[in-house]
Formats: C-alpha cells, structure tokens, sequence
C-alpha cells in the first residue's frame, strides 16, 4: 500500500474485514491460515482450524462454548486472554473486536459483575458480533462502533484492555497507544497479541514480507513497541515473542501497566460514567 493516505488504509482495511464478516455471516467460513486468498484478512479463508492462527490460538473447550460464528470469525496472530489474568468483576476493553470471540471469552471470565465492551468500526462485524452475543446469551457485554485511535469511553473506566491483532492495522499507533492509557483506571493493565517486527527489518522491508490488511506492513519494531508505550505512559512493558509468520515478523504478547494514581485505589470503575460514555445511537449492546 506504498504511497497510499492513512484515510486509504484504514478504508482499505475496513473493505477487507467486511469482507470477512460477510463470508462468515453467508458460509462460516474463518480466516486462520497463513495464505489469505483474496487479502482480506489475516489468514485463509478456510473454516477448519489450524494451528498457529485464529480460532487455533484456542483451547478446544474455549471454541465449543462458543458460537460457531464467532469461532469461524476469528482472524487474530494469538489469544490475549492467555496472559490478560482478568479477574471477577472486572471491565474489558477489547480494541477491534471483530466477530466478539474474545469479548465473550471476557464476559464468561469477568462473571455478572464485571463486563467486557468490544470496539470496532466495521458495521458488518459489528452485525456478526451482535448475533453471535445473542446466541450465546452474553448479557455482559456492549459493542462499539468507533476507532481504536479514539475510544468512545470516558477517561479510567476501564481495568483491563486486550487486543488481537489489530494495533498493527492503525495507521497512528501513537493515539492507540495513548486512548489505551487514558481508558485505564490507575493500575489498569494492557494484555495483547499482535504482529512485531525484528528490529532489524526497515519499514520497507516489512512491507515486502506483506501488506497493511495482511497485519505485517504496518506491524511496529519490538524496540519501537517498547518505546510507543512508554511514550504514553506506560510501565512495566513487556514485548515476548511466540511464533514466527513471516521472516522477521513474529506473533508477540505485549504487556504493560498504566501506574498508580497516589492515593487513588486501583480497579475502581465508575459505572455511571460508562452508562453516559457513548451518545444514542453509536452503541450495540445486548
């Protein structure tokens, strides 16, 4: 996508995830291989289960809890539920939440008393995950319509944000990196897989092993990862590969906590806040 605008590339990923919704929605079929046939999204366009990406990424008995839609729709590089630790009653973020497979792995984890809100600004996902919440009587969960550079949340109500491949697809990682923090109570924690680069590769030579709606152009260096999050303000950040997906490129679990106010307990969310955080009309819930 060399010489393209950011309003091209996000356009241009927002046509391929659609894409993916509506083959999902009209065949169950998943994107979760390593050759995309068409470009569409991270992986192939086949519904059976490989490992190493998408639905893989899972524990058997996480998949059969689930719809088969939401299972079919997974298209992410790994499982940020795997290292997120969420706890009982706690409230999650998930940026770009495509078919809702991790939000209602959320929900079931964080229990009646906390919920878990998925973000993404496609309406055809945001039309799957909503079906797939309904069959699955989630009644914790809300979704989003918005961008992950500007989260339609209020300021610390948020205890945990998680992501699954998605943070490379922005075309200003900065304002994600930023909105990630700002959501967070003090305290609050990030827990997120996402597509890395060695150090070594250029950004053009990243974009030889892919493309933006591929997850590999746009994917950040393992130092300018580190160095993005504390930027925004972040401690504690740890960036550990798990398994390679293009020469240089890897899937990585990315770490990090936002600190502790002084004086300020952490975990506390204000609930009324959320209720009045998104004008009629820019939120789905179930």
């Amino acid at each position: 996508m060399a010489g393209q605008s950011p309003d091209e590339v996000r356009e241009a990923v927002r046509v391929g995830y659609a894409a993916a919704a509506v083959k999902v929605t009209r065949s169950g079929a998943a994107c979760c291989g390593p050759d995309s046939d068409d470009g569409s999204c991270c992986g192939s366009q086949t519904a059976d289960i490989e490992e190493g990406f998408g639905a893989g990424l899972y524990a058997a008995d996480e998949r059969e809890a689930l719809p088969a839609e939401a299972v079919a729709a997974s298209l992410g590089c790994g499982n940020p539920l795997a290292v997120a630790e969420l706890r009982e009653g706690e409230r999650v973020l998930d940026l770009g939440s495509g078919g809702g497979i991790d939000v209602l792995l959320s929900a079931r984890r964080v229990g009646p008393g906390g919920k878990a809100y998925g973000l993404d600004m496609t309406d055809e996902m945001l039309t799957l995950a909503l079906a797939n919440a309904k069959k699955a009587d989630a009644t914790n969960v809300e979704f989003l319509k918005g961008t992950i550079e500007s989260v339609p949340l209020p300021a610390s109500t948020i205890d945990v944000v998680i992501s699954n491949c998605v943070i490379n697809l922005s075309v200003d990682k900065p304002a994600v990196f930023a909105e990630m923090f700002r959501v967070l109570v003090p305290g609050g924690r990030i827990g997120i897989s996402d597509v890395v680069a060695e150090d070594r590769l250029t950004p053009a030579q990243r974009a030889e092993r892919g493309d933006y709606v591929g997850c590999i152009a746009g994917a950040l260096s393992f130092a300018e990862y580190r160095q993005g999050l504390e930027a925004a303000g972040f401690t504690a950040v740890e960036v550990t590969p798990t398994h390679q997906v293009a020469d240089g490129m890897h899937s990585a679990i990315i770490r990090a906590s936002k600190p502790e106010a002084d004086g300020a307990p952490s975990g506390v969310v204000q609930p009324q806040l959320l209720a009045e955080a998104v004008p009629d009309g820019t939120s789905s819930c179930c």
